[in-house]
């Protein structure tokens, strides 16, 4: 039997705010040394030096990144490769095990190589993780929460394809409706955000969802499932002090559907998703442009970071604003200065696609 999440206080989420680190807007220097030298230590000496002498031009403007790194006697049969070859091998979002596992068959990995996909090949009777065909370590080699790396078996090829690749999705169609829940996920899914640098919405998720009239809806939410967006803790500084703002801070990071990284990365390049939020009146905007995913212009860093039958959780790089998209409401969207009413009450969430 699951046990109840423990119920945190406005007061213990100011603490945890106020005691965070600065904003960062790059992959710590501290983190990529460790990243080598633990490459280096571990049988990817090639791998470490090409990290260490691409960091600039591969890393330099992500926050997050997955490193795929072959083994030092690939590197000695084939050579060294190419540029182009290195940026496909890194992706600008990181996996967990668990993230990676969730991925169906011929789901799409974002790389740094332009308008190029690792495509997932394994499927849940493997008992393995595979990527073009090519077999991954279970567990990462170096995974810091900002930085996972990987062994690979051998290079993946950039020109691998498959046959049976998921059809595009379009504007409005990548909201999926499931069915099943189960009300311990949310406390999976809280130590989940704690040990990955999401401590403030990990006790949002405990808070709002007793506080705000999510229990009583369960029912709902479960049939409908749950996206949540998770700011990681650093940049939850400024809302310290805002405590009115915290039900509406949380709600409008949560759609009451589920949307994967399947889904987004099958959006079509330009095209958006626009997803009504608990949150009266405001919508989320999910867009792909080349390899970066945006949800309202914030940066999505962690597809899948949680991941159920029906609940997943993105870690993203920022907080998502209301006031970037209070000029596209009009008056029937609602009035956000209006009280926020608990999820399940007659006005309830706009979850139209």
């Amino acid at each position: 039997m699951a046990k109840n999440p423990t119920i945190l206080t406005p007061i213990t989420l100011l603490l945890i705010l106020t005691i965070l680190s600065p904003i960062t807007t790059a992959i710590p220097p501290e983190t990529l040394t460790n990243a080598a030298e633990t490459l280096q230590n571990s049988g990817y000496i090639a791998m470490s030096l090409t990290l260490n002498e691409n960091t600039n031009s591969l890393l330099s403007e992500t926050t997050s990144a997955t490193i795929f790194a072959p083994p030092d006697l690939i590197f000695a049969h084939f050579g060294q490769p190419s540029l182009s070859l290195v940026q496909y091998h890194f992706s600008p979002l990181i996996f967990s095990s668990s993230s990676l596992r969730s991925l169906i068959t011929r789901t799409r990995i974002p790389t740094m190589l332009s308008d190029h996909y690792l495509i997932i090949t394994s499927t849940s009777s493997n008992d393995h993780i595979s990527i073009n065909n090519v077999r991954v370590t279970d567990s990462p080699v170096f995974d810091d929460g900002i930085l996972a790396v990987y062994g690979v078996e051998n290079f993946f090829d950039p020109d691998f394809r498959t046959a049976d690749a998921p059809a595009p999705i379009g504007g409005g169609n990548g909201c999926r409706k499931v069915n099943g829940g189960d009300h311990g996920a949310f406390h999976d899914a809280g130590n989940v955000l704690i040990s990955r640098g999401y401590s403030v919405m990990a006790s949002f998720l405990n808070l709002q969802l007793l506080g705000l009239g999510f229990e009583e809806s369960q029912s709902q939410s479960q049939r409908n499932g749950l996206t949540i967006f998770a700011p990681v803790d650093e940049v939850m500084v400024d809302y310290s002090d805002r405590i009115p703002d915290y039900p509406s801070l949380f709600l409008r990071h949560v759609l009451p559907c589920k949307v994967s990284l399947n889904e987004l990365v099958s959006i079509e390049n330009g095209s958006v998703l626009s997803v009504g939020t608990f949150l009266s009146g405001f919508r989320v905007n999910v867009t792909r442009a080349g390899v970066t995913l945006k949800a309202n212009e914030v940066n999505i860093v962690f597809p899948d970071m949680y991941y159920s039958d029906w609940l997943v959780i993105h870690g993203v790089s920022d907080v998502i604003s209301v006031l970037e998209l209070e000029e596209d409401f009009d008056e029937s969207d609602g009035d956000l200065s209006e009280p926020i009413s608990p999820v399940g009450s007659s006005r309830g969430p706009d979850g139209d696609l």
